[in-house]
């Protein structure tokens, strides 16, 4: 059973807003085995609203309608969802009455326009809303044949989400038959998005009862599998079954099978093998120490580092010899390495971490490329370095950067 969410509000159509809501209903929907087939966010004008309605119910057997339920001229979702089922609009005894109630409570007077929140539509089962004046409102409707479910939330988060459990989720309950959404998630690190799906591709096609999606970032592939059954273990099973074949196909790429972020795995492993580290970082400006430090007891495996863009720092916080940069520059392979060689000494830990580069947009040159990256990782043993030209703006680059640098402590590690 497939649904769909519209968010209304020319609001989330600007830079400065976005909706918030459609993440938790999605997730509460495929708790019920629902799957969301489309988000779709629709400004305030009436007839764009029908025609994104009718769209909605053409296409999908659920409809959450998420805003435009207020007191003002731009909320117009009850008469679209009118317009677009040839519905009539009534107004309310007993919801204008709470209208009134809720004014006195508050010792204010109620405002002409508030009485078109007692709107309802025929047919229409009113949700009542306790955290605002805005009631939700449940439509059981045929349209062009089939049975529609469609609900009216309030657009507040603090109105929207209770309102969503305590009123629709029963009645979704009572009416859906019952499906279960069984999921994993595997990550994979540093390798390139094509390369991924047409190692996986030939495995994942063949089961067509899961449904699989690839996400690429920086470095970072995130792969969902999804499956929807009546029985929750026989759902489970089909999904741990793909999972285990994408994960000897991916080999050493794969660094998470339940969704774990690389800096987890990396703090898992340090932990594992009793290992401490410390970091320099110069282009990441201590990026890597924010994303290790992100996780929950972290302390008990990151010592800590150091932030060295001058090359000073790099020789007072980090030992790095100056005749090293003089000779060689910041930007090489030889300072990451004294770097990490440095950064460990100073600190006492196990492993360390050194990465130099070029951000950009400016300081490249044409045999110092903006991009370039000089990572090194150094324990007892031995320090490996790595070289990496990554593309992109100064965010990019340094997100790119970081990935690598986390996934070299991970293989070494391993």
């Amino acid at each position: 059973m497939k649904s769909e969410i519209i968010a209304v509000g020319s609001e989330m159509l600007t830079p400065w807003r976005q909706d918030t809501n459609s993440l938790y209903l999605t997730e509460k929907l495929n708790e019920l085995g629902v799957t969301v087939a489309f988000k779709t966010i629709v400004g305030d004008r009436q007839r764009d609203l029908v025609s994104t309605i009718q769209t909605a119910l053409g296409r999908t057997d659920i409809v959450a309608i998420m805003g435009g339920l207020g007191p003002t001229e731009d909320d117009l979702t009850r008469e679209a969802v009118a317009e677009a089922l040839s519905l009539t609009l009534r107004r309310d005894a007993s919801q204008l009455a709470a209208l009134h109630a809720r004014a006195a409570t508050w010792r204010i007077p109620m405002p002409a326009n508030n009485q078109k929140q007692a709107d309802v539509l025929d047919s229409a089962t009113v949700l009542a809303n306790p955290n605002g004046s805005a009631p939700g409102q449940w439509l059981d409707v045929t349209y062009s044949g089939y049975r529609k479910l469609l609900m009216l939330l309030p657009g507040p988060p603090n109105e929207c989400k209770p309102l969503f459990d305590e009123a629709c989720l029963p009645l979704l309950r009572q009416v859906l038959p019952v499906r279960h959404i069984a999921k994993r998630t595997l990550r994979a690190a540093m390798i390139p998005e094509s390369q991924a799906d047409s190692l996986l591709a030939p495995i994942y096609t063949a089961y067509k009862d899961v449904e699989t999606t690839i996400l690429a970032h920086a470095g970072d592939i995130q792969l969902t599998l999804l499956c929807s059954k009546s029985n929750l273990e026989t759902a489970q099973k089909r999904v741990d079954e793909l999972a285990g074949r994408m994960e000897e196909a991916l080999d050493e790429y794969l660094y998470s099978s339940h969704g774990e972020n690389l800096e987890q795995i990396v703090l898992d492993y340090l932990g594992l093998r009793q290992a401490t580290l410390a970091v320099a970082e110069s282009c990441t400006g201590g990026m890597i120490a924010q994303r290790i430090t992100g996780v929950s007891g972290s302390s008990r495996s990151f010592l800590g580092g150091a932030i060295v863009y001058s090359n000073e720092m790099k020789t007072t916080l980090a030992g790095v010899p100056y005749e090293l940069i003089t000779q060689h520059g910041a930007v090489s392979a030889e300072v990451a390495r004294a770097l990490a060689h440095g950064i460990r000494l100073r600190t006492g830990a196990t492993i360390g971490l050194g990465i130099t580069g070029i951000a950009g947009p400016t300081g490249g040159t044409e045999t110092k490329p903006v991009g370039l990256v000089h990572i090194a990782v150094s324990d007892a043993q031995k320090t490996d370095t790595l070289e990496r030209t990554f593309r992109g703006d100064r965010e990019r680059v340094r997100q790119w950067a970081t990935q690598q640098a986390l996934d070299m402590i991970r293989r070494r590690l391993m």
